[in-house]
């Protein structure tokens, strides 16, 4: 699994401190988890309201997540815009990392962890 027109280290560099789960994403891809940009953008308020919906069933069942809730307010706070999303896996496949990027994929602007239920 490729990032499209991102490569590995375009990617690790762009994983500051947006939040909490931006380290431990950075440390999976770096160790070699796959990971894809998807081509195509979706307005922030309508992944604002996806991503609250699964904050409150995370919370309900007891998931564990990283940065969850600062993700909601990022994506709540940048009203119209569209944004490009991609996703990291830990080499392990345990986490998954979901990756909210600007439209034109040049700035991550938010990160959060889930961890994956036991199949």
């Amino acid at each position: 699994m490729g990032g499209g027109q991102i490569n590995r280290a375009e990617l690790a560099g762009m994983l500051g401190d947006q939040t909490t789960a931006c380290e431990a994403a950075r440390e999976a891809l770096l160790a070699g988890g796959d990971f894809v940009v998807w081509d195509g953008r979706v307005p922030s308020q309508q992944l604002a309201s996806i991503y609250a919906a699964r904050l409150r069933r995370a919370s309900r069942r007891g998931a564990e997540t990283l940065a969850l809730p600062s993700t909601v307010d990022i994506l709540t706070r940048l009203e119209a815009d569209q944004v490009r999303i991609g996703c990291i896996f830990s080499p392990d496949r345990t986490w998954a990392f979901m990756l909210f990027l600007a439209g034109d994929a040049d700035a991550v602007l938010a990160c959060t962890g889930v961890r994956r239920a036991e199949r």
